[in-house]
């Protein structure tokens, strides 16, 4: 018996020690405790979660160059890197938008802020303003600006994803164009640079649980539980959207790629996790990206449409504006018709495209928002202050997500996904960490070829013949050298 319960555990703490899933959530649950028992020992741990994910960040530019430029020159074909780009923008708009009309939909019929009675002049206005740093959304004239770069270097060193995005497609072309007999050393470079990267991360992981630990500890600490009383039935109309909207989408997933959502978010636990615990999903980018590779997304769309996602769909976020401008109405005691509605759908379509990387960027789109509707007074939007950080878990999870299941959907609309290996690893059968195997695109499109092309013998007979009787000739066997 004691034997027996030596072995077991010595299996426990392997398994604590080799999985990242287990480590993260003791740290969630430690950093719950912790918070809740010492709010101010839990507040002053914000820097371990901070830090850690300022390290992911400096990560992120350079990986995403690597891998765009890597694509595209294996991929060989800049057009079809192009279609890859349109197709990614038009999923997105759609996605966006029906999770806006979702968010609305259930907005009226739940109406969670409906007997509030609040009165505007009663709230802080100075208090949104420190929230957002006085700072405002860019128009679109200045987001398309804003997205190309005016120096390399500077794109890198803001860590502006869509500038490094475009820097990527402007080397990958200037490779495929000058071709690998003029650049022979260039792509090796970058691909063992990818590699580099990707250790380092590998490396950066290890302090995920610490991160966890801080950032659930400080949220407790700082924001308490008293929230969940006071804004119980919007936070539960948001989460029970969300996860309506997952179950959507999860469908969508199953009917264009005949994948399975829930598979996904096995296969991915540990950083849905790790996200969920850090109240970011830029900290899991890197390695998201790397299992959408191993599970047969070609690199050149993963570059792409995931990094793309992170500024043009926002599924979670747009779930939350929309729910929120419909609770800061029914709190203050406006009516909204359905004309304003359809505005509020229209602006946030416009203004959520700029959200990300904009401090406070969800109350600034709720300012314009309100602003444009022209009934619902700007310093209203405080309303929200409490229970926004709240709101994270559930805009980081669905907008990661969504950015997920967009990078399987295009990649099966290009062609440019393998399903065989992606099936094999969401069900287990191959590690997440293997690289993907393109047999069955091979197999189908050899077989498409077989069809089309007629066969050629290997030699002709009387090539073979004369080879047989040349002198020292070695014997003709029946396989092709």
């Amino acid at each position: 018996m004691p034997h027996a319960t030596a072995s077991l555990t010595r299996r426990a703490g392997r398994f604590l020690r080799t999985s990242l899933f287990a480590q993260v959530l003791i740290a969630l649950v430690l950093g719950v405790l912790v918070g809740r028992l010492w709010p101010q020992a839990g507040s002053s741990l914000q820097p371990l979660g901070d830090g850690f994910v300022r390290l992911i960040k400096a990560m992120i530019a350079p990986l995403v160059f690597c891998v765009v430029v890597a694509g595209i020159t294996k991929a060989g074909d800049l057009k079809a890197f192009g279609r890859i780009g349109v197709k990614a923008l038009i999923w997105f708009e759609v996605a966006s938008g029906f999770a806006l009309v979702v968010g609305l939909l259930a907005g009226n019929v739940f109406a969670p802020g409906a007997g509030m009675h609040v009165d505007p002049a009663s709230l802080d206005k100075g208090a949104v303003d420190a929230k957002t740093g006085g700072g405002q959304l860019p128009s679109a004239a200045q987001f398309v600006l804003e997205s190309l770069p005016d120096s390399a270097v500077g794109a890198f060193a803001e860590n502006s994803l869509l500038q490094v995005l475009v820097l990527a497609c402007l080397v990958g072309a200037a490779l495929l164009h000058l071709g690998q007999k003029k650049v022979p050393q260039i792509l090796p470079l970058i691909e063992q640079a990818q590699d580099v990267v990707f250790t380092i991360v590998g490396f950066l992981m290890k302090l995920a649980p610490l991160a966890v630990l801080g950032a659930t500890a400080h949220l407790v600490g700082e924001y308490g539980l008293g929230a969940m009383s006071t804004y119980g039935k919007l936070i539960a109309v948001c989460y029970g959207v969300a996860l309506v909207f997952l179950a959507l989408l999860g469908g969508a997933l199953k009917a264009v790629t005949g994948l399975s959502l829930w598979k996904f978010v096995r296969y991915t636990r540990e950083e849905l996790l790790l996200a969920l615990g850090t109240g970011s999903s830029e900290t899991v980018m890197p390695r998201m990206m790397q299992k959408l590779r191993a599970a047969g997304c070609r690199d050149d769309a993963v570059g792409l449409v995931l990094p793309t996602g992170y500024s043009f769909n926002l599924d979670g976020a747009s779930i939350y504006l929309s729910i929120g401008t419909l609770f800061i109405a029914q709190a203050i005691g406006v009516d909204l018709s359905l004309g304003q509605q359809i505005t509020v759908v229209l602006v946030l379509m416009l203004t959520s495209k700029g959200m990300a990387g904009v401090p406070g960027s969800a109350f600034l789109a709720l300012s314009a928002t309100a602003s444009a509707l022209g009934v619902i007074p700007a310093g209203a939007v405080a309303l929200l202050l409490g229970v926004d950080r709240i709101m994270d878990s559930m805009r980081v999870a669905t907008n990661l997500l969504g950015n997920c299941v967009a990078v399987f959907a295009v990649s099966r609309w290009e062609g440019a996904l393998d399903r065989v290996t992606a099936k094999k690893v969401l069900n287990g059968e191959l590690p997440a960490t293997a690289a993907p195997d393109r047999s069955g695109e091979r197999q189908e499109r050899g077989a498409q070829r077989a069809e089309a092309e007629p066969v050629v013998e290997a030699r002709e007979p009387a090539k073979v013949r004369e080879a047989a009787t040349e002198p020292g000739a070695a014997p003709v066997t029946g396989r092709d050298t």
